[in-house]
């Protein structure tokens, strides 16, 4: 089993920055690929990006494509988002994940973070 937290998120202006980070518990993270996934208010959660288990292959939301940023640290057991540019629209509690194959679709991830709250103003 794995328990996941995030943090890092906050308030931000339009066009900053903002890294968030998921601590993973556990001697198994290696083994889980890992997700990020938002949720705006009165909107589904939907895919930002994910990364495989090693690192080397990330993919994003068309959305978030060229300003996200997904890495991960696997000696350390997280997973790092990092958020540049940031849009009104990206206003929503953010999520990482852990599943078994990297998917858009929220069925494909066994394990959930809690949530940290990302707030865009202008």
């Amino acid at each position: 089993q794995v328990q996941l937290v995030e943090s890092g998120g906050g308030l931000v202006q339009a066009g900053g920055s903002l890294r968030l980070s998921c601590a993973a518990s556990g001697r198994t993270f290696s083994r889980y690929v890992m997700g990020w996934f938002r949720q705006a208010p009165g909107k589904e959660r939907e895919f930002v990006g994910g990364i495989n288990r090693s690192g080397g292959s990330t993919y994003y939301a068309d959305s978030v494509k060229g300003r996200f940023t997904i890495s991960r640290d696997n000696a350390k057991n997280a997973v790092y988002l990092q958020m540049n540019s940031l849009k009104l629209e990206d206003t929503a509690v953010y999520y990482c994940a852990a599943g078994g194959s990297i998917s858009n679709a929220r069925r494909s991830y066994e394990y959930w973070g809690q949530g940290t709250q990302v707030t865009v103003s202008s």
